[in-house]
């Protein structure tokens, strides 16, 4: 069943006639076209996709599972939109309501009536189960993220900076195929190792942990990767907490699968960092879901009581940050099945001293 039919079957269960899809990831999951600007409507019969002069000819050729309209200053979004809910007579639409503002809310309001709903479940939860297309898509991010990582190891020294690490890093996933990036890379060294999401420095890598995050994009499809080298020896309490993430790495994903609740997963982590005696510095989530954003659907995390789906890529990262000190993550990308997961990152996970 291709998406747009998905997504009808959807709506035929929440009581909607149509969905009107704004933001440019889940145009582009609908669509498999990017564009930053334009407009789906999908009802229960039609799907019409809908943008400006500058994407038109382009939409025309690639789009296949809607009927694509120029939008002009005559014949308006809403113009278009209007027509459409005349003739098959829709009086509930929904939207996305995680990531329309309130002003646009407002204007489409204004423009279409009182007729909008929030459906953003609708989207969130069919891309959060990807088939194995789209996991080969986010494999192929990996590898070009994979192959980067390798490229830097060399450079890494007390004699750059972590601003010119990180910079280097972006050069080198572009380099190596992607066709952006994930994230601005996190790269932060010795204490600033204790910040989950510092930002690189202008002052030289410092002795001790080096926190490297970053994420290729390829075909609008992320990857998501975080590694902790050590800049010189490791005391021993360093390698004892190293060691402690890694083995509630394992954990987590041993006990990862489509089925249970997100946040199992991450017990099954947390306890590992807790016995250890580490466990309040351990305050993120074990995951997050990851596909066409580095963020979304489903989560890891303590709070997620719902069922995993089937299909589910997920990040595996548990950390463990001891303020003005030092810190360790380690992350990999996991793909969900009713009998276990998949682990689509290949990056070695001891501990690399440079």
């Amino acid at each position: 069943m291709d998406t747009v039919s998905k997504i009808r079957a959807q709506l035929q269960e929440t009581n909607l006639d149509a969905l009107l899809v704004t933001s440019a990831a889940n145009r582009r999951y609908v669509t498999g076209f990017p564009s930053s600007a334009g407009a789906l409507f999908i009802t229960r019969s039609r799907a019409v996709f809908m943008t400006d002069s500058r994407y038109i000819e382009a939409a025309q050729r690639a789009v296949k599972s809607a009927e694509v309209r120029p939008v002009t200053a005559k014949d308006t979004y809403s113009s278009h939109i209007k027509q459409i809910m005349e003739e098959e007579n829709v009086a509930a639409v929904g939207f996305e309501e995680e990531s329309m503002t309130y002003s646009e809310y407002q204007t489409w309001t204004q423009k279409i009536g009182d007729v909008l709903r929030p459906a953003q479940k609708i989207l969130t939860n069919l891309r959060a189960a990807k088939s194995r297309e789209e996991l080969g898509a986010l494999r192929a991010a990996q590898t070009i993220a994979e192959e980067a990582f390798y490229s830097i190891l060399p450079m890494i020294s007390t004699k750059i900076t972590e601003r010119e690490l990180a910079t280097e890093l972006i050069y080198r996933l572009l380099r190596c195929g992607a066709d952006d990036i994930s994230f601005e890379p996190i790269v932060v060294s010795g204490i600033r190792s204790s910040m989950p999401h510092g930002v690189p420095g202008d002052d030289r890598i410092q002795k001790g942990f080096l926190t490297i995050d970053f994420g290729a994009k390829k075909n609008g499809w992320c990857s998501d990767t975080t590694r902790t080298l050590c800049v010189g020896e490791p005391t021993k309490e360093m390698r004892k907490v190293y060691d402690t993430v890694l083995s509630a790495q394992k954990a987590g994903i041993a006990a990862a699968r489509a089925g249970i609740p997100g946040c199992d997963v991450d017990a099954a982590a947390r306890r590992v960092i807790e016995a250890a005696g580490y466990g309040d510095y351990f305050g993120h989530g074990f995951g997050h879901g990851l596909g066409l954003d580095v963020h979304e659907g489903p989560n890891l995390s303590p709070s997620n009581k719902e069922p995993l789906p089937v299909g589910a890529v997920v990040s595996a990262e548990p950390g463990i940050y001891i303020p003005g000190r030092f810190g360790v993550r380690i992350e990999d990308v996991l793909y969900l099945t009713e009998d276990g997961c998949e682990n689509i990152t290949t990056l070695p996970k001891h501990l690399v001293i440079v």
